[in-house]
């Protein structure tokens, strides 16, 4: 399920104007950000573990950032910063 939700967000995030209509992809990320804030903290932690194994596995470059961007930019874990 969770490499779905990465499939379907890793290309919504890549769209071009002539693919999806950018406010509607803001409203689909903001949509999934507001989910994962509504998990409870073992389930955040067990997918922010689980987005780190995908990462690792992942070939592709670009998928593999994303994959690695994905916790903070989500509001699994905070600004590292």
């Amino acid at each position: 399920m969770a490499d779905a939700l990465v499939d379907v967000l890793w290309f919504i995030d890549g769209s071009e104007d002539e693919q999806m209509d950018q406010d509607d992809a803001v409203k689909v990320m903001e949509g999934v950000a507001h989910v994962v804030s509504t998990l409870s903290n073992d389930q955040q932690q067990e997918l922010t573990a689980l987005l780190g194994e995908m990462a690792a596995a992942e070939t592709n470059p670009a998928r593999r950032e994303f994959l690695e961007e994905f916790p903070e930019g989500f509001g699994l874990i905070d600004d590292l910063s």
